[in-house]
């Protein structure tokens, strides 16, 4: 649980600074458009308010702030909370990321202890209150919603749809979308977009009429091996099917073992060369271990007998 207290200035809310306060146990804001490596928690928690109210936390992160020089800075472990009206800065937090906090009638000050407590940023006294003087960086408030770089190729790319690189520079030359950057002069992006393979691959679609690549029976045969989910009577879990390109007549084997697959091609073999009167040519396949034992493959060249792959699970 987490605590805190509404924050005023003269008895009124202020609601475009960030506040430095002593009750907040971490930074917190309701703007998610600011945020940046953004990663949902893996608890979800509450912050309470002074008010005896609670507010959900969603998400955490770091949040860019522009300081006095003209620097950009990042305020790390901030928590989203989007149901809280004040932007929270904890002096807790701070002090434990090495951070001096002094405050004095002056105002307040920020030093980093390890750069020679040199000054990161000031803030104002408000009566009773203290504020620091920073603001969000000018860029286009869309450009933290990410990671990475508001620069980044990729990321322009997945922002306006998945556009290709040339649509990009396009509307970089033209201005066609606010707040885009300059690109370099790049020709592919840095790294390949996932999304853009599986959504715009293109296949072509199966013949919705089988042609058959042989013209008279056992010219092809297709050999296949299925694995059951369940055993059958006798205890078998494979079963091995022969297809005749030409006929499509279908010959099934159970086997216990995979080891059996030779053995049974041997009986299918003599029975089906004994039925047509001819002698199998071509043995299709995937390209399955089963298949390649030196004991089948040794038979397969004595015999004659053309052995072609085919791709595991496709027609």
């Amino acid at each position: 649980m987490q605590h805190m207290t509404n924050s005023m200035i003269g008895g009124v809310l202020n609601n475009n600074v960030w506040y430095v306060d002593f009750g907040a146990s971490n930074h917190m804001t309701s703007h998610r458009e600011w945020f940046r490596d953004r990663k949902d928690l893996k608890t979800l928690g509450f912050v309470e308010t002074g008010d005896d109210t609670t507010h959900p936390m969603t998400q955490i992160g770091k949040v860019p702030l522009s300081m006095q020089d003209g620097q950009t800075k990042y305020l790390k472990d901030v928590f989203h909370v989007p149901t809280i009206t004040k932007k929270l800065v904890s002096a807790g937090q701070m002090v434990e990321q090495d951070l001096h906090v002094t405050f004095n009638p002056n105002g307040c000050f920020v030093e980093d202890m390890k750069n020679q407590d040199k000054l990161i940023v000031k803030g104002e006294r408000n009566g009773r209150m203290f504020t620091l003087d920073v603001n969000m960086p000018k860029a286009n408030s869309m450009l933290f919603t990410h990671g990475k770089g508001a620069g980044d190729i990729g990321i322009w790319h997945k922002w306006v749809g998945h556009v290709n690189l040339q649509c990009l520079k396009l509307m970089e030359k033209q201005n066609l979308v606010g707040g885009i950057p300059k690109f370099g002069t790049e020709k592919v992006m840095s790294e390949v977009c996932g999304a853009c393979q599986l959504g715009k691959q293109v296949r072509h679609p199966f013949l919705a009429q089988t042609t058959h690549v042989s013209s008279k029976p056992l010219e092809m045969i297709h050999l296949d091996v299925w694995t059951t989910k369940t055993q059958s009577i006798g205890r078998c879990k494979y079963y091995m099917s022969f297809i005749d390109d030409h006929t499509r007549k279908v010959w099934v084997y159970f086997m216990k073992h995979k080891g059996e697959v030779f053995q049974h091609f041997l009986n299918f073999k003599a029975m089906v060369q004994k039925e047509k009167g001819v002698s199998i040519k071509c043995l299709r396949s995937d390209g399955r271990g089963e298949y390649f034992s030196n004991e089948f493959s040794e038979y397969l060249k004595e015999h004659g007998i053309q052995r072609k792959y085919s791709c595991s699970y496709s027609p």
